[in-house]
């Protein structure tokens, strides 16, 4: 399929969300990210950073010294695997690819699982994270990353978990290098019924929403969102953009994905649409 089929079917898609788009988004995309399988396989599976059996992250790349990118899937709160396992498992190579995309580019990828309301609800998502930037800084030398070069970037209900970690941990600044945000909701509009189950009920949601922090943080940001992402995805982009404007005096790093929709902004990377991977790699590569 060419660039220019694939864009086409995105926009037929339209900014509808759910099951079936990402399973069509899946099989617009297999049979590059299927190569990209072929070609690099994890080096450590199944590292255990926290207590939990979520609490689980694989790691893709070698070398000596490699900035270290951690990416946090999406799923709604609810669903959601780092994938990457023999025969598939519950998402194939979707999220691994993440993974496989940074060690192709000369970084250590590591993909991690986090715990899934609504067993266990807000800030379970920000503790995750937090627990896994602990533990790659302690390890992540051996398997040749760069302790003080980790990078963060968090699609959907990741970004969201990401934007929570720089909230509950003040000394973010000193453990990450920098944040990428794709397609998150930050708390610039009202709680979804849906997202109560990890949040609570609506009344939480102004003191449990991460809108302050990534408004406040000085760490280095790059925000995303996608043309076919739904108006609520987009107005938290924009409305962050312009917050984050006003706080700081500038715009952060910013990304509009053209042609991409919520699902397939984070699942194409690896794949001969560079636009996304060219804007991240120099991201991190600015603040290495």
């Amino acid at each position: 399929m060419t660039a220019r089929e694939t864009g086409r079917a995105i926009a037929a898609m339209g900014t509808k969300l759910g099951p079936d788009v990402v399973g069509a988004c899946r099989e617009l995309f297999d049979a590059e990210q299927q190569a990209l399988a072929a070609e690099i396989s994890p080096v450590a599976v199944d590292c255990a950073y926290g207590p939990d059996p979520r609490n689980r992250l694989d790691l893709y790349g070698r070398g000596k010294g490699r900035p270290v990118v951690l990416f946090v899937h999406g799923g709604g709160f609810l669903v959601g695997d780092k994938g990457g396992r023999t025969g598939g498992g519950e998402s194939g190579w979707a999220n691994a690819h993440v993974g496989r995309w940074a060690a192709a580019n000369g970084l250590i990828g590591a993909v991690m699982n986090y715990r899934l309301a609504p067993t266990h609800m807000w800030p379970s998502g920000a503790e995750d994270v937090g627990l896994a930037v602990d533990w790659l800084r302690a390890n992540v030398a051996e398997h040749g990353g760069d302790p003080e070069r980790i990078f963060l970037l968090g699609t959907s209900a990741g970004a969201v978990h990401v934007s929570a970690f720089l909230k509950a941990r003040e000394d973010h600044g000193k453990l990450v290098r920098g944040a990428a945000l794709l397609s998150g909701l930050y708390g610039f509009t009202p709680l979804d019924e849906r997202d109560m189950l990890y949040y609570g009920p609506q009344d939480c949601y102004d003191l449990r929403m991460p809108m302050g922090a990534v408004m406040a943080t000085g760490l280095p940001l790059l925000v995303a969102c996608a043309e076919f992402d739904p108006p609520r995805f987009q107005a938290e982009w924009a409305s962050l953009l312009q917050a984050r404007l006003g706080r700081h005096g500038h715009l952060p790093r910013a990304h509009y994905a053209s042609g991409h929709n919520h699902y397939s902004m984070a699942m194409h990377l690896g794949t001969a649409d560079r636009r996304l991977s060219d804007e991240l790699l120099s991201f991190f590569a600015d603040h290495s």
